[in-house]
C-alpha cells in the first residue's frame, strides 16, 4: 500500500498473501469507482495458487479507480484499487517510488497526465498513449529486457500492448508471442477451444510438473481383502452416526499409525544441503476434487487426534473446499497424502506425488469380487492400495513394507486397537 498521495488520493495494492504466493486473480470487484468505502471493507476477491480471499482495504474514501478487470492477474505489491479520501488531486510519483514499473505506471494514470508519458522509473519507457487500447488508461511502464526481446525477436511491442491487460508487456507476454510464433497458425479447419489455467488449476499444473521434474517417483501396489473394514464402518455408521466416521477416515487411521513405524515416508529431501529430513509431527493431506480443480487441504496434529476427531478434521475441511473457503495455510505443509481415486470409479492409478512430500497413498475403488478364504471361493469387498514414494527417501522394501502395514490393517482393522 502506497502512503498518502499530494491530493489525498492512496493507492491499495495487493498484499502478501504468504506462502510464496506471487499473484492472485481478481474473481470480481465488492465495489464499483465513484462508491464509497469504509476502513476495513471488502472491495475484492481473489484467487491465488492456494485459495480464494476476500481483500478488505485498510482506508476509507471514494473509490477512484479500479486497477484490473475481473479474470485479470495482480502481482503482490501490484496497484488493486484507488481510494480518493482529499481534495482529488493526483498522486505523487514518489508514492509509488520502489515498487517497480508497475507502479510507476500507475503514477501516470492518476496524476491525470495525458502527455502520453507520465512519471516513469529510471530505466523504463512507456508505450505512447496512440498505442494503448481506448480502455480510459494512461500508459503503462515496459522493462527494458521486454523491450530488448521485442526488439531481438522482431515483435510489434504496440501490438503486443495492445492485447496485454492495461497495455503492460511483461516477460511472459513476449514469450507467449514467441511460442505461438513457432507453432505457427492452426491448420485449416480445424477447431479449438483454449482454456488459460488460472488460480488453483494453474496452482496445481505447476506443482506437478515440478513434482515430475525433480522427483524420482516409483510405485508399488496389493489388492486387499478390506471386508472387515467395510463391516467397521458400518458398525460405526449404525452405533454412532454423529461420528460420521467413513472408509477415508479409518484409512488415514491405518496411514498415521503406519507413518510412525516408517517415518522415512514422512519426510522430505533437502536437495541443496543434501540431506534427508524427518518430520516429527504427521501433517495428512487428502486430494479433494472441487469445482475449481483439484486441492490437498491438510489436517494438522494428525497423530494427536482420535478417529473420530480426524474424521471431523477430514469432513470440515472437505466441505470447505468445495465451498470455495479454504484458506491458504489450510493447504500448505502437508508431510503425507492421501488420495482416494475409488470416488471416480476406478481400480488403481499411479498418482504424482503432492511435492515437496515424499509420498502418497492410493485407495481405489471398494467392491464386491471373488476372493479366495480358507481354500474357498467367497464373495469380498476388494480394494487396490499403491503408493507412490520418493526412492531418494527408501528403497522398494520400505515402501512395500509400509503399504503391507496398511493393507494387514486394513483387512484386520481391530490390529488398530494396539496403537490406540
Amino acid at each position: 500500500m502506497s502512503g498518502d498521495g499530494a491530493g489525498g488520493r492512496r493507492v491499495f495494492r495487493l498484499p502478501d498473501l504468504g506462502e510464496g504466493l506471487t499473484e492472485a486473480e481478481v474473481l470480481g470487484w465488492r465495489v464499483a469507482v465513484g462508491e464509497n468505502v469504509v476502513t476495513d471493507q471488502v472491495v475484492a476477491e481473489v484467487e491465488s495458487a492456494k485459495a480464494a480471499v476476500e481483500i478488505p482495504v485498510p482506508f476509507a474514501g471514494r473509490v477512484v479507480t479500479l486497477h484490473a478487470r475481473v479474470g485479470e492477474r495482480v502481482e503482490v505489491g501490484g496497484p488493486l484499487v484507488t481510494i480518493e479520501g482529499g481534495d482529488g488531486a493526483g498522486v505523487r510519483a514518489e508514492a509509488v517510488a520502489g515498487a517497480g514499473p508497475e507502479a510507476a505506471g500507475e503514477a501516470a494514470e492518476v496524476s491525470g497526465s495525458g502527455s502520453g508519458s507520465g512519471p516513469v522509473l529510471v530505466g523504463y519507457g512507456t508505450v505512447p498513449v496512440a498505442d494503448v487500447p481506448g480502455d480510459g488508461l494512461a500508459p503503462r511502464a515496459i522493462s527494458p529486457l521486454v523491450r530488448r526481446m521485442a526488439a531481438e525477436n522482431g515483435l510489434d511491442l504496440a501490438a503486443l500492448a495492445r492485447e496485454a491487460p492495461h497495455g503492460v508487456v511483461r516477460r511472459r507476454d513476449v514469450e507467449a508471442a514467441l511460442a505461438g510464433r513457432e507453432s505457427g497458425p492452426p491448420a485449416s479447419g480445424a477447431e479449438e477451444d483454449r482454456v488459460p489455467l488460472r488460480g488453483v488449476g494453474r496452482a496445481m499444473a505447476e506443482r506437478v510438473a515440478r513434482s515430475r521434474r525433480e522427483i524420482p517417483d516409483a510405485s508399488v501396489w496389493v489388492d486387499v481383502d478390506a471386508t472387515e473394514l467395510v463391516a467397521l464402518r458400518d458398525q460405526l455408521r449404525e452405533s454412532a452416526p454423529e461420528l460420521g466416521i467413513g472408509l477415508l477416515a479409518l484409512v488415514a487411521r491405518v496411514c498415521v499409525v503406519g507413518l510412525t513405524r516408517f517415518p522415512e515416508l514422512n519426510a522430505r529431501v533437502d536437495a541443496r544441503r543434501g540431506e534427508l529430513v524427518r518430520l516429527r509431527d504427521v501433517r495428512l493431506g487428502f486430494a479433494a476434487q472441487t469445482p475449481r480443480g483439484l486441492v490437498v487441504p491438510v489436517v494438522r496434529d494428525a497423530r494427536r487426534l482420535s478417529t473420530a476427531e480426524l474424521a471431523g478434521e477430514l469432513r470440515r475441511l472437505g466441505e470447505a473446499a468445495r465451498g470455495g473457503t479454504l484458506s491458504a495455510e489450510a493447504m500448505a505443509g502437508g508431510t503425507f497424502t492421501v488420495n482416494n481415486y475409488g470416488v471416480f470409479g476406478v481400480d488403481g492409478a499411479t498418482p504424482i506425488i503432492n511435492h515437496p512430500e515424499a509420498a502418497m497413498l492410493g485407495v481405489g475403488r471398494v467392491v464386491q469380487r471373488p476372493w479366495v478364504v480358507d481354500g474357498a471361493l467367497a464373495v469380498r469387498w476388494v480394494t487396490q492400495l499403491s503408493i507412490t514414494f520418493d526412492h531418494r527417501v527408501c528403497d522398494g522394501g520400505t515402501a512395500g513394507g509400509f503399504l503391507r502395514f496398511v493393507a494387514d490393517h486394513v483387512e484386520r482393522p481391530a490390529l488398530l486397537t494396539a496403537y490406540l
